[in-house]
C-alpha cells in the first residue's frame, strides 16, 4: 500500500509541473472556435433587430408629436406651417417640441443608416411617417 501511495504522489507531482499538451491546447481552442461561429451571427440579428425597433418606436413618436403638433397649433395653421416648412428636416424642427428626447436634427434621431420621410400632408393625419433602412423600408 505504502509503495502505492508514493507513486500516485510522485507521479502527480511530476504532471502538474509540465503543463498542458499540444492536443489539449488545440482541442481547447477548437471548441472556443465553434462556439464563436455559432454565436457571432446572432448576435448581429440580435443587434439589427434592436435597431430596428428603435426606429419603429422612433417613427411612432414622430407621428405622435405630428399629432400634438396639429392638435396645438390647429389644422389650417399646421398645414400652412408644414408647406412653409418644405424639407423633412424643416418639419421636424416644427415637431420636435413635441417629442420628447429629440435630437435637433432629424438625421441623428434616427439610428444608424436608417432615414424617416415626413408626410407632405398633416390634414388630415392619414399619412405616417415612413421609414427607410439598409434593408430596405420598414413597416410599422
Amino acid at each position: 500500500m505504502k509503495t502505492f501511495i508514493t507513486f500516485v504522489l510522485t507521479h502527480y507531482k511530476s504532471a502538474a509541473g509540465r503543463g498542458f499538451s499540444l492536443v489539449e491546447v488545440l482541442a481547447a481552442v477548437s471548441i472556443i472556435g465553434i462556439i464563436t461561429f455559432l454565436a457571432i451571427p446572432n448576435i448581429v440579428r440580435v443587434k439589427q433587430d434592436g435597431e430596428e425597433n428603435l426606429v419603429r418606436a422612433r417613427a411612432e413618436s414622430i407621428n405622435l408629436g405630428i399629432a400634438s403638433y396639429v392638435q396645438t397649433v390647429g389644422p389650417t395653421m399646421a398645414q400652412s406651417a408644414w408647406n412653409t416648412a418644405g424639407t423633412d428636416q424643416g418639419r421636424f424642427a416644427l415637431v420636435r417640441p413635441y417629442i420628447s428626447f429629440a435630437d435637433a436634427a432629424l438625421t441623428n434621431f434616427m439610428p444608424g443608416s436608417y432615414t424617416a420621410v415626413l408626410p407632405a400632408v398633416i390634414n388630415p393625419l392619414t399619412t405616417k411617417a415612413t421609414i427607410a433602412g439598409p434593408r430596405g423600408s420598414i413597416a410599422y
